[in-house]
């Protein structure tokens, strides 16, 4: 319990000093944060008490066992701290994350302008913008990201990166892009072995989206297409690569896993990342209008798509396949494998 929750019940300063002396039956686990026990703390109440400090619930919102919030509600006692860091991805069960009695420290993010300071098992994380947690146990937890961003933000050894990296996207917590961009906002992506460890993430994740892709052909029975080829004009230039190909109907599905290296607002990216993603972009859609001129239809699917909505992705790829008796035949096409 927090010294304003104790307050709350009737218990003054002093009594709850008393009661933390040597051999007492409280003990202080943080400042203004207090374990009613003997004994060490269980990761439950390490977790609780790291919110509590990071939160500094005012008294009338105090209450001896904080209720539980219901459905994406913050928890009112906890104001607006969250869990992140490797507690979090604990929490959202990662095998890589060490167990959280094994943790010296607890990471809690904070908005940037809670002045408290890190201090016992609870390092404070500052941020200018929050997400929404995750209400995992009863606890605000940052999302798989944030968590994993701040979690490689403290280490060093490439291999723990790569785990934690790798499990995010085989685990299927989240897509390679989220991941990236949130490194990339923390400013990690300078960081050799950040980079190194990403590369393998995006490999992961496309490797990932082909099995997926592989599998909504299969289990809803759509003619098997010619897998990863590329296409040219007879003695003309190269059209580019696709993922499935089927040339009797002239329908291209093709893939974006391209996992941009800034977030979304451009904060810490430099004027060759950005140029870079545009060229990115700009060279996808240049294939996708070419093609599309010479009548090849192109379906354009993400992984997150393939991931949340395979049904309606085989219902627009089987669209495309049944409209083809409808269009203008396409332009003779050579088919060579990738």
């Amino acid at each position: 319990m927090s010294a304003a929750q104790l307050r709350e019940h009737g218990v003054s300063g002093s009594t709850t000093t008393a009661h933390c002396r040597p051999g007492g039956p409280w003990q202080q686990l943080l400042p203004d944060v207090f374990l009613l026990h003997p004994g060490p703390p269980t990761s439950e109440e390490r977790l609780h008490g790291v919110l509590l400090y990071a939160g500094r619930p005012p008294a009338k919102e105090a209450r001896a066992v904080p209720a539980q919030p219901g459905p994406g509600e913050q928890h009112a006692a906890y104001a607006d701290a969250m869990i992140t860091g490797l507690a979090a991805l604990a929490l959202h069960r990662f095998s890589s994350a060490p167990p959280l009695l094994s943790l010296d420290r607890i990471d809690v993010l904070v908005p940037r302008t809670r002045r408290l300071r890190s201090t016992g098992c609870a390092r404070l994380v500052r941020s200018h913008t929050l997400p929404t947690p995750q209400q995992i146990t009863g606890l605000p937890v940052a999302p798989v990201p944030r968590a994993l961003a701040d979690a490689v933000a403290g280490l060093a050894e490439a291999g723990a990166v790569r785990r934690l990296l790798t499990e995010a996207v085989r685990g299927g917590h989240c897509e390679p892009a989220a991941v990236v961009r949130e490194l990339n906002n923390a400013r990690l992506l300078a960081r050799p072995h950040v980079v190194d460890a990403v590369d393998s993430l995006i490999a992961e994740g496309r490797a990932i989206a082909e099995d997926r892709l592989y599998a909504l052909i299969r289990e809803n029975g759509l003619p098997d297409p010619l897998w990863n080829v590329d296409l040219r004009l007879p003695g003309g230039p190269h059209l580019g690569g696709v993922d499935a190909y089927w040339p009797e109907h002239a329908v291209a599905v093709e893939l974006d896993t391209r996992a941009p290296r800034q977030g979304d607002d451009g904060t810490g990216s430099s004027l060759l990342d950005r140029s870079r993603e545009r060229g990115e972009w700009s060279e996808y859609a240049r294939k996708r209008d070419h093609l599309e001129r010479l009548g090849v239809t192109v379906v354009h699917i993400t992984p997150k798509k393939l991931r949340d909505g395979a049904e309606q992705q085989a219902t627009v790829v089987r669209t495309a396949l049944m409209a083809a008796a409808d269009r203008d035949p396409a332009a003779y096409i050579v088919v060579l494998p990738r």
